[in-house]
């Protein structure tokens, strides 16, 4: 699910990026568009500013909403994971029981003969 969500986030960021980039400034009427020109005259240029006006809105909403549900996946799947550096560096083994200790042997005579 991550992996779709993620490509919805790139695509829905591309696609927020180009339309303000479209949109004309208040100052000088700016914009990529140009100077006069309209969405390919089938709006007015108020017109055109409205429809760009709510897709932003409307992409700006998809992208938060798309940015929470990635941060909520990503905690889910981090608490399901081991919560510690050393535990995800080193598994542990299991433990076997411990053998008893054997005493320590006493020292052994030298094979050398004494003398009488």
């Amino acid at each position: 699910m991550q992996p779709v969500l993620l490509v919805i986030q790139f695509l829905i960021a591309i696609a927020l990026i180009a339309i303000i980039l479209v949109q004309r400034t208040s100052q000088d009427g700016g914009g990529l568009m140009g100077g006069g020109s309209t969405m390919g005259g089938l709006f007015t240029a108020r017109g055109s500013a409205n429809l760009l006006t709510r897709a932003t809105a409307v992409l700006a909403t998809l992208f938060i909403v798309n940015s929470l549900a990635l941060g909520y996946i990503a905690s889910r799947d981090h608490r399901m994971q081991a919560h510690s550096l050393m535990d995800q560096a080193a598994p542990v083994a299991p433990a076997k029981p411990a053998e008893p200790e054997k005493a320590p042997e006493a020292p052994k005579a030298p094979d050398v003969p004494l003398a009488h």
